[in-house]
């Protein structure tokens, strides 16, 4: 995309004064798709140029006519956990690799009508189950600042991709920081809203109580204005809030002076990189110059949110996996002996290592004899975490911190160390634990790539975080930073 249209914002300023049209963003998109996906291998399915281009002319006409919606025209993919009719929609994995779904995901619906056009379906970690986008069936991402790194995940295709500037927007889910985490490994911008802003109709679920649709674009005005369209009640998900509408304009407008940032001690302990705590720390000096007050907060409780989410989580995911049996829909064994082999190979064919153990994990934690030992337990840790997050909310309005300890990994460099990948997540998952709404922004690079910000704030107050990430935009460049020529067309 030129210089001055990567942004959502910018494409619509330029399409509404007639610089451009759809048809043309469209076709320099599929240019660049076609230019990185071999480098990057960010995408799953294309939807086709024709299909595309349809849609492009489609959004041209609309705005010819005045009938033009709030994101008419702009190009952008969608992980491929959300449903789309009539498109391939495979989770990341061979049990759904030849699955099109008869239906459309809510938020595909609603960013449809507002006009923007898909181009493709982001790759990802199979089920949404992983930290650096290794473990889909269709390929390993690489993140387009170093493609022998990790771009994050379980949303690394769609982070990629943003990075990448092959499209100004991409759908993630986040279950424990996987919009945020491969946000702040990509030098992007990621918004996951409270539990229950976006509805989860047609998203398929790893874990229900945790997981939350959201958005990864460059800048944290793109974010809201793609959110607020995404965003709205929904009677066909049980989980999905009837709240009031972010006022998005407003929220923008907030300034930062007399902001009360709270700094969690937690979040600058061990195993944070120098490199990342520097940059992190100059970003709360850069909020202290314009204004606002830095407070330092404790939130004990957060040292248990990894064993507590690895618990919940895979306890969840081995209830809303059951589904996957081999009968209606998937991937089937050839000539099983009987109903118990069909469920057996199906699954141990379909499912990848990680989704099976996570599987398994779960499984475990729900038996009986255990279910009180570990489940029940963790759920009481849970409510631990969600009380610190309400203490330390009623002194500050935003929590800031690492969105994760470190930079973009190697690929391979984890994989044979479970603990230390989830470890990645560490600042994340507790977000999701209690509900609350969690913004990364780019802030700097250690060793040349880029550190992430995570901005927290209470429950529905997403326009604390819109507020907060765009003041801090505006005030810096981190935002406008690009990968390598080498890792981009």
């Amino acid at each position: 995309m030129s210089e001055s249209l990567n942004t959502v914002v910018d494409q619509l300023a330029a399409l509404a004064a007639g610089q451009t049209t759809a048809r043309m963003l469209t076709e320099e998109s599929l240019a660049r798709v076609a230019a990185t996906q071999g480098s990057l291998n960010a995408l799953i399915s294309a939807v086709g140029a024709e299909h595309a281009l349809a849609a492009a002319d489609a959004a041209d006409q609309a705005r010819a006519s005045r009938q033009a919606g709030p994101l008419s025209g702009i190009p952008y993919a969608h992980k491929d956990l959300f449903c789309t009719e009539g498109v391939p929609t495979t989770c990341g994995s061979r049990y759904l690799e030849h699955f099109v779904p008869p239906y459309s995901a809510a938020i595909h619906e609603r960013i449809s009508q507002a006009g923007a056009v898909l181009i493709g379906k982001a790759n990802m970690d199979e089920f949404a189950m992983g930290s650096s986008n290794e473990h889909s069936y269709f390929g390993p991402v690489r993140n387009p600042w170093d493609t022998e790194r990790v771009p994050g995940g379980s949303s690394g295709g769609s982070a990629a991709l943003v990075a990448a500037r092959v499209v100004p927007f991409a759908t993630g889910s986040d279950t424990g920081g996987s919009i945020r985490q491969p946000a702040a490994f990509c030098g992007v911008t990621g918004f996951k809203p409270s539990y229950g802003r976006v509805s989860r109709w047609g998203m398929i679920a790893y874990a229900s109580s945790l997981d939350q649709a959201g958005v990864i674009a460059l800048t944290v005005e793109d974010c809201a204005r793609v959110l607020d369209v995404m965003s709205g009640f929904d009677t066909r998900d049980a989980t999905c809030a009837d709240r009031p509408r972010v006022d998005v304009d407003a929220a923008l407008e907030m300034p930062l002076k007399g902001l009360r940032i709270g700094r969690p001690r937690q979040w600058f302990g061990s195993g944070i990189e120098d490199g990342v705590a520097a940059a992190v720390e100059a970003a709360l000096a850069e909020y202290a110059r314009r204004g606002a007050i830095i407070v330092d907060v404790d939130l004990p409780s957060s040292e248990y949110a990894i064993p507590a989410y690895y618990v919940i989580a895979p306890a969840e995911a081995s209830s809303n996996l059951a589904r996957f049996d081999g009968v209606r829909y998937g991937h089937r064994c050839s000539d099983p002996k009987d109903l118990n082999d069909l469920y057996r190979r199906s699954r141990a064919e379909g499912f990848g290592h990680e989704v099976q153990k996570r599987i398994l994990t779960g499984t475990y934690a729900l038996s009986a004899g255990y279910y009180d030992a570990y489940y029940l337990r963790a759920q009481q840790v849970r409510r631990l975490i969600a009380n610190d997050f309400a203490r330390v909310f009623a002194e500050v309005d935003v929590l800031a911190g690492p969105t994760s300890p470190t930079v973009a990994f190697k690929l391979g460099e984890k994989l044979s160390d479970p603990l230390a990948l989830y470890l990645a997540d560490i600042n994340t998952v507790s977000v999701n634990l209690a509900g609350l709404p969690g913004l990364s922004v780019p802030c700097g690079f250690s060793e040349g790539l880029p550190v992430g910000l995570q901005l927290v704030a209470p429950s529905w107050r997403e326009d604390l975080l819109i507020g907060a990430g765009h003041g801090y935009q505006q005030a810096t460049e981190w935002h406008w930073a690009e990968p390598a020529a080498g890792a981009r067309p």
